[in-house]
C-alpha cells in the first residue's frame, strides 16, 4: 500500500528534508520496523559492521563483491549516497528500487 502523499522517491526525500527532530532517537526500532517493510527476514548468520574514518565505503562493497562471487547473497546499508538516495541500499548488489523504498518508508 503506497502512501497517498508522495508519488515518488523525489517528493519523499523532499519531505525528509523538511523533518529535522530536536533530539535524536536512539535505538534500532525505526530500523526494524523499515526492514520489517521491506519483506525482511531475520538476519543472516554473518553481520558485518564497518566502522571508523576512511574508506567505509570501500570496505562494504569489496567485501560485498568477495562475498557475492562465493555464492552468498547479501545486503548493504551505506552513507552518504553519490548520486541516487537509492544506493545506501542494496540487495545481492542491487539498488533498492525507489517504489519499495516509499513504501517501506510510508508512514
Amino acid at each position: 500500500m503506497t502512501d497517498p502523499r508522495f508519488d515518488n522517491l523525489g517528493d519523499w526525500l523532499d519531505w525528509q528534508e523538511t523533518l529535522h527532530p530536536a533530539a535524536i532517537e536512539l535505538g534500532l526500532e525505526r530500523v526494524g520496523r523499515v526492514h520489517e517493510r521491506l519483506g525482511g527476514r531475520r538476519p543472516a548468520p554473518l553481520v558485518v559492521t564497518v566502522a571508523g574514518t576512511n574508506g567505509k565505503g570501500s570496505s562494504v562493497a569489496f567485501l560485498e563483491a568477495m562475498l557475492r562471487a562465493a555464492g552468498h547473497r547479501t545486503g548493504a546499508y551505506t552513507s552518504p549516497h553519490l548520486l541516487r538516495y537509492n544506493e545506501r541500499i542494496r540487495i545481492d548488489g542491487e539498488p533498492v528500487p525507489d517504489a519499495a523504498l516509499c513504501e517501506a518508508f510510508a508512514r
